[in-house]
């Protein structure tokens, strides 16, 4: 009988004797089936995350897009017009000063001095050499970063735009 009970302990022993046995005859999962389900809880959080880097990547390009579309179209505007919206001959004509260079960003225009001497100091002390353009209808524009590049005052104006002294309308004066 002891012979038949410690032979019986072992057959048990090597049939039970993984995790999976008594897994199974507890009803529960055996290390199988939770790998798979750990494996497609895996793949679904990694679907959900690509989910979203493809959302964010149409919003990055949707606003390129944007970007682009309103470059090219103050471009289209300064061609096609001739710099008729922003030339100063259309603003009363210059008063006093004069310009060199073709193009320049208007930071501010005022009809007070004072304003526009404010503003100047403000983008003197943010490093910017401004200057103050004087019109014949009273109106005093400051502008800074003159250039005669076109694609250069459009590269400032964008980098200006997200500064302090430059505000969303922020414009380029086309001295012809």
């Amino acid at each position: 009988m002891k012979k038949t009970l410690i032979l019986a302990l072992a057959l048990t022993m090597l049939l039970a004797g993984s995790c999976d046995f008594v897994r199974r005859i507890a009803g529960r999962p055996t290390a199988a089936q939770v790998e798979r389900i750990r494996q497609e809880r895996i793949w679904e959080e990694e679907a959900r995350h690509q989910a979203i880097l493809d959302s964010m990547e149409q919003v990055k390009k949707h606003l390129a897009d944007s970007i682009a579309a309103r470059e090219a179209y103050l471009l289209d505007s300064l061609t096609q017009a001739k710099g008729t919206v922003l030339n100063p001959a259309k603003l009363g004509g210059l008063f006093t000063t004069k310009l060199e260079t073709k193009y320049c960003i208007v930071v501010g225009a005022f009809r007070n001095r004072d304003y526009a001497e404010r503003k100047l100091k403000k983008c003197n002390e943010a490093g910017y050499t401004g200057t103050i353009i004087s019109f014949r209808n009273g109106l005093l524009a400051v502008s800074v970063c003159p250039t005669n590049d076109l694609n250069e005052a459009l590269k400032t104006v964008r980098q200006l735009r997200g500064k302090d002294i430059c505000p969303e309308d922020g414009w380029i004066l086309v001295n012809e």
